[in-house]
């Protein structure tokens, strides 16, 4: 597979057969009824930079739990995650904060905006978990929001602005911190299918520059954007396959039929 380049707002370095995610063998369980039911059991995945991965399948699959392993907002009971070349599999919170903040931007499906903050408060609030200093904060919240069209309505309230608009906000506070990975949770589920397409275009252009993005989608049009589809079913990768661009849509509609039931 050929990546694109990597481009240094993103942290990307030139070493383009590398894996930004190496995940081993993972198992994570809950308690459930007195029993452990693991929601994932000895998955392996790897995901080198500058790709872009899609991840389908059913409620109960084990994808949301990948994912939070993934953000560093859940650890492994077994097995090991790498990431950018550092194992973050049993770090403490403190520690997994620090690489949240530092390698990790989120893009959630209800957008998680402070209701009672601006855009720009919004999008300065990773820079200000860094304690930065408030004027280069302000400047760079101000210039990510400018890049996504949204600098005249950087005073606004998340109630005045469209679903579209605050995606777009939510995308700029991920990615204000220059981030290794953009980890997308349905990002395009509350939006109609216009707007959902033109934060897909987002996407492709944020990843043609080199960022690496894993998104959760149970929606096959939006998985047929990325470069490879990843299956989970019962806490296992049931299919794992690249994206032909001559085939998006059938390919697409494949891993939705595998995932079966996306609800």
């Amino acid at each position: 597979m050929t990546l694109p380049r990597c481009s240094s707002s993103f942290g990307c370095n030139e070493m383009p057969d590398s894996f930004l995610i190496e995940a081993e063998e993972l198992r994570r369980g809950y308690r459930v009824g007195g029993r452990l039911v693991w929601a994932l059991n000895n998955v392996t995945l790897k995901v080198r930079r500058g790709e872009f991965v899609a991840i389908m399948g059913p409620s109960g699959s084990g994808k949301s739990t990948f994912m939070n392993i993934l953000g560093c907002l859940d650890s492994p009971n077994e097995g090991r995650y790498r990431l950018d070349g550092r194992d973050v599999s049993g770090l403490h919170h403190d520690e997994q904060a620090a690489i949240r903040n530092r390698k990790i931007g989120f893009v959630f499906q209800s957008f998680n905006l402070l209701p009672r903050a601006s855009a720009l408060e919004n999008v300065e609030l990773p820079l200000l978990y860094r304690r930065m200093a408030t004027g280069e904060r302000r400047r760079r919240a101000l210039a990510m929001l400018d890049r996504f069209g949204l600098a005249e309505r950087a005073e606004y309230m998340p109630t005045q602005l469209s679903g579209g608009q605050q995606q777009r906000v939510a995308i700029a506070r991920a990615l204000v911190s220059g981030p290794l990975l953009l980890l997308a949770d349905e990002p395009t589920g509350a939006l109609d299918s216009s707007t959902g397409q033109e934060i897909m275009a987002i996407f492709r252009r944020l990843n043609a520059e080199g960022l690496t993005i894993v998104m959760v989608t149970h929606e096959p049009e939006v998985a047929a954007h990325a470069d490879r589809i990843v299956v989970f079913r019962d806490g296992h990768v049931l299919d794992d396959r690249p994206v032909n661009r001559g085939e998006q849509q059938s390919g697409a509609r494949r891993a939705f039929l595998l995932a079966g039931d996306n609800g």
